[in-house]
């Protein structure tokens, strides 16, 4: 199954955007199993304690992610201001954990693998954004 197909095949879902979109959820997805593989495999290194921080932050990464690509996925009756805060709750959730996953890339693989999806998906989010937006800043309403 292909997530564009999907989202095509959707009474709402009409958009010249589907496959931008697709291809955001798609790298949430990534990311998402990157951070969840990244935390356990930190679990599985002997100096866990130095690892703390970045297995919570994986694991926060992973939930954030995951959410996204559902949001995302939802063609909808949907509020885009929600998707948006979403989409940036994301793009620094990816940015925070690459940023951690980086201190450890050099004696770790898969944290060296887990920075860099989370860099594609902080990237992703920030095109999907402007994409959505025409191109425009965001503003949140209050």
């Amino acid at each position: 199954m292909k997530t564009v197909d999907m989202l095509q095949s959707h009474p709402k879902g009409k958009s010249a955007n589907l496959e931008a979109i697709a291809a955001c959820v798609a790298a949430c997805l990534e990311c998402a199993d990157a951070c969840t593989i990244c935390a356990d495999a930190c679990l599985a290194e002997e100096k866990i304690a130095m690892l703390r921080r970045c297995i919570r932050t994986d694991l926060d990464c992973a939930d954030i992610c995951r959410t996204t690509a559902t949001i995302l996925a939802r063609q909808g009756e949907r509020n885009m201001e929600i998707v948006i805060s979403q989409l940036h709750a994301c793009a620094v959730a990816c940015r925070i954990c690459a940023t951690e996953c980086e201190q450890h890339a050099e004696m770790h693989r898969h944290c060296r693998i887990c920075a860099s999806a989370c860099r594609t998906c902080e990237m992703v989010c920030h095109q999907t954004i402007s994409m959505l937006q025409g191109g425009k800043t965001y503003e949140p309403d209050h």
